[in-house]
């Protein structure tokens, strides 16, 4: 049992069991929380490879989207509490099956449990995929044992991070943890098999009616990297979740609106990178989290 602050937030709670009071904003206790884990097939190509990225679907969230499309883990609570040494187990069971990496989706609350359960190298890397919103001392702690780091840079303008995710300081805070990121792990490498094996890829979810904040994010990334350095990977999957708490997200991203943004980052001569066709904002992209693999 520890006050935490391994977040951005520092909330200074004591986390302790998930039954108990004195939980921060991530929901959560001190133990993890596990709501899937198993062969996922829909990341980025040199993340699921043909075998799948073994991923690993943590409880809870450090951020508070409105838009989430894993709302009933991120808020909802659905899960279940297990130990480090299950967590150790899951990673196995995972590698067995094939898995090119061991992918940890949003645990950066629970980084005392993942820090134990990576005493022992992984015989594949192993990917942090997080929503950009990380504390420096914290990530700093996870160097050497993360080999991809897989954040969102999910706003440009801090006034849209207010409103979709309670996160005034978003912008400063995630643009610094990428840097830190890209300074572990170094310029990406992506073998012979076209799977990467180490680097950074900047992932950024297009929003309706919201172009100006992805053509700040394109801008943040060509002003801060050179080709050979990051991956980015831009995707158009948004998927409006119901009901929807602001108007202006409760649709798909138009035509007009992808090619706009299509054309915005052809010009801005960023090459290393994905950018998704508008045909991917499917619901069927949303694995089921019914405790698979836990």
């Amino acid at each position: 049992m520890y006050l935490c602050n391994d977040c951005p937030r520092k909330c200074n709670v004591l986390r302790k069991a998930l039954t108990d009071n004195g939980k921060g904003f991530c929901l959560m206790g001190e133990n993890p929380v596990i709501s899937r884990a198993a062969l996922h097939f829909w990341e980025e190509p040199p993340i699921s490879g043909e075998n799948g990225s073994g991923t690993v679907f943590f409880s809870g969230c450090n951020l508070q989207c409105s838009f989430c499309q894993n709302k009933d883990i991120s808020r909802g609570g659905i899960g279940k509490e297990i130990t480090v040494e299950r967590l150790k187990e899951i990673y196995k069971d995972l590698i067995s099956q094939g898995a090119h990496n061991i992918n940890l989706v949003t645990a950066t609350h629970f980084i005392d449990a993942v820090l134990k359960s990576l005493d022992e190298p992984l015989p594949v890397p192993v990917v942090y995929n997080c929503g950009g919103y990380e504390s420096i001392d914290s990530l700093k702690r996870l160097e050497g044992k993360i080999q991809i780091y897989l954040p969102d840079l999910k706003y440009s303008d801090n006034s849209l991070a207010v409103k979709y995710s309670k996160a005034p300081d978003y912008f400063e805070t995630a643009t610094r943890a990428i840097k830190e990121m890209h300074r572990q792990v170094g310029d990406y490498v992506i073998d012979e098999n076209g799977i990467m094996k180490s680097g950074v890829i900047i992932r950024h979810l297009i929003l309706p009616n919201n172009l100006e904040n992805t053509k700040g994010v394109i801008d943040w990334v060509k002003n801060n990297f050179n080709e050979g350095e990051v991956l980015f990977s831009l995707m158009s999957q948004f998927t409006p979740i119901s009901p929807c708490p602001h108007r202006e997200l409760s649709r798909r991203l138009t035509q007009e609106e992808y090619d706009e943004i299509e054309d915005y980052l052809f010009d801005s001569g960023i090459e290393d990178g994905f950018m998704q066709e508008l045909s991917s904002a499917k619901e069927e992209y949303i694995p089921p989290f019914d405790l698979t693999g836990v």
